[in-house]
């Protein structure tokens, strides 16, 4: 009987632990599944994974011209928010002069990391998350990449909401029935049924377009810049015809005044600037797929006049929208809802048109490609640009709840000031790292190791981090007001109002100055370091794997493994 026992229990402990090993392995197999296939070109630790799209832009993928770039800004400036934030600024109380000073100041100030981070995209051909490991270390880097994301993310839940209102537009003016659905989801959830059914058929919409490889797409740059543009123009001059002009918009007064007025320009500018210093952190991401790096500055004269263009649309639009309608109306989704009978549903199913395929470029060139990008850097094991799209669009157009984020122009001020405080020191120390401290001159391969130069100290470049601190430190008082204005925190809130130039220069200055002090002499090279060639039995070998003379002016050696590993710069 004992042994019967006995042998009953081994039995089954052995079929308990042939079942666990058969689980592992199944679940290995079910990873091994998820796994991307290792690049040979790659300049990673070898046994760790890169791939295509993180890696060195390949030269079959350096599509962009000086053109595609033009096409860009276009794409990128004609959204929504575009519109709405000139109009929102009219809302809290300043005038169409105000609000004209605003979007010229405050997109001129973007021009300044636009341009020196632009310019290590076009030189170096990595993305954001990559170069971002030269200032402030392999593992340290990864916090600017998070912070970027997550930005990324709501801009993407943002712009998906605003596309599916769009939507709406599109769906009644074919069926006006449609806004009359019998609404069946609770009102804590923030939507009704007909949103919700706009919501969804947008977002399937928008799917595909996000699949598509940011070196493929400067057809639908000009798609929509065409699309956009003669909509938007066409909107104005019909509600001005309508409104017997542009209203009242050249005799309006501010409602606020004195000090009260000044520190709301202010912090209306930094929010202009706060909304695109998504762009001007990570612009590398888009600029490493330019043929020659010289379209970089073009964006200098162009981008500050295409972005405020939009804007003073939505001066004059909600301008002559009063004279009609009664109110200042900042969004063109709801300005086209007002529109009833044959030809004003015709005008708004143009409109919601006009500006579903809007949100789709600015979500694909802004935020999906973005947002992907750092996710493939963060991991390049299982994601790609393809996989780091579908998970972007599924948790920036469902998780995070996108109809709760906008709820008035206020609002949506305080959601793009509040974007500076974080991104601002990001760019601002990329930017000084890449120009002032390191001369232009980057090891690239080192780039992707985390044992090389940019490892510093433990992966963390601790001058990056304090300058950080220092950056966002102040302006963390403002925030808290701003999110709980019952929260008093005194005249240091005025801090916050202006966050981008207390964020950038602040930023920018003390890690040059940390730097100047205590510099990290490991990271500081006289050329660029470009490719790296293997020496194997006397045959010279470029990371392609293609027989290459060596042509250098400057070269490092190491050895790895009995093989002569070379980095030069060409």
């Amino acid at each position: 009987m004992a042994l019967t026992t006995a042998t009953s229990s081994a039995a089954s402990y052995l079929h308990r632990r042939v079942g666990s090993l058969t689980d592992n392995v199944r679940q290995k197999k079910s990873l091994s599944g998820w796994v991307l296939p290792k690049q040979t070109t790659t300049f990673a630790d070898e046994g760790t994974w890169s791939n295509i799209d993180s890696d060195v832009t390949p030269i079959e993928r350096r599509t962009w011209s000086t053109w595609t770039l033009l096409g860009f800004w276009f794409s990128d400036a004609l959204n929504a928010q575009g519109w709405q934030v000139a109009a929102s600024i009219m809302a809290v109380g300043l005038t169409w002069r105000e609000a004209l000073y605003c979007l010229l100041i405050g997109y001129s100030m973007v021009i300044i990391p636009l341009i020196l981070n632009g310019a290590i995209g076009a030189h170096l051909h990595v993305n954001f998350a990559v170069a971002s490991r030269a200032s402030f270390g392999f593992y340290l880097s990864r916090v600017a990449v998070v912070i970027r994301m997550i930005t990324a993310l709501f801009w993407h839940a943002i712009q998906t909401y605003t596309g599916s209102t769009a939507m709406t537009q599109v769906i009644r003016a074919i069926w006006p029935s449609y806004l009359d659905i019998p609404n069946t989801i609770p009102a804590a959830v923030g939507i009704t049924t007909h949103q919700m059914c706009s919501h969804v058929l947008f977002w399937s919409l928008q799917f595909p377009f996000l699949m598509i490889p940011p070196h493929k797409l400067s057809w639908f740059f000009v798609f929509k810049t065409v699309i956009v543009m003669v909509t938007s123009i066409a909107v104005v001059i019909a509600l001005c015809v309508k409104a017997g002009g542009a209203g009242e918009i050249w005799q309006q007064q501010a409602s606020v005044s004195g000090s009260t007025k000044s520190w709301l320009i202010l912090s209306s500018m930094s929010s202009i600037t706060g909304s695109w210093l998504t762009m001007g952190t990570n612009i590398p991401d888009f600029t490493r797929y330019l043929k020659k790096s010289n379209g970089v500055y073009w964006q200098a004269l162009f981008m500050p006049g295409l972005a405020s263009l939009i804007g003073i649309f939505g001066i004059i639009a909600a301008s002559a929208g009063k004279v009609l309608y009664g109110r200042y109306i900042w969004d063109p989704v709801e300005l086209a809802a007002q529109w009833d009978g044959p030809a004003g549903r015709c005008g708004a199913f143009f409109v919601g048109l006009c500006w579903i395929v809007g949100q789709i470029g600015t979500n694909i060139s802004a935020n999906v490609i973005s947002c992907s990008n750092d996710m493939t850097t963060l991991f390049p094991k299982y994601i790609n640009l393809r996989r780091g799209a579908i998970i972007t669009t599924v948790i920036g157009g469902w998780v995070m709840v996108p109809w709760k984020i906008i709820s008035s122009a206020a609002s949506l001020l305080t959601f793009m000031a509040s974007l500076a405080i974080f991104l601002a020191p990001i760019s601002a120390i990329i930017g000084a790292d890449y120009w002032i401290v390191k001369r232009r001159h980057i090891d690239i391969p080192a780039l992707y190791r985390r044992r090389g130069v940019y490892r510093y100290r433990g992966g963390f470049n601790w001058r990056a981090a304090v300058a950080s601190l220092i950056s966002v430190g102040p302006n963390l008082p403002g925030m808290v007001h701003a999110v709980t204005p019952s929260i008093l925190v005194g005249d240091v809130v005025h801090i916050y109002d202006i966050s981008f130039l207390w964020g950038f220069t602040s930023a920018f200055v003390v890690y040059c100055t940390l730097n100047y002090f205590w510099p990290a002499t490991d990271t500081l090279f006289e050329v660029t370091i470009h490719e790296e060639t293997k020496v194997v039995d006397g045959i010279e070998y470029y990371n392609d794997g293609l027989a290459t003379p060596i042509e250098a002016d400057y070269v490092t050696k190491s050895e790895d493994k009995g093989i002569s590993s070379t980095s030069t710069s060409v």
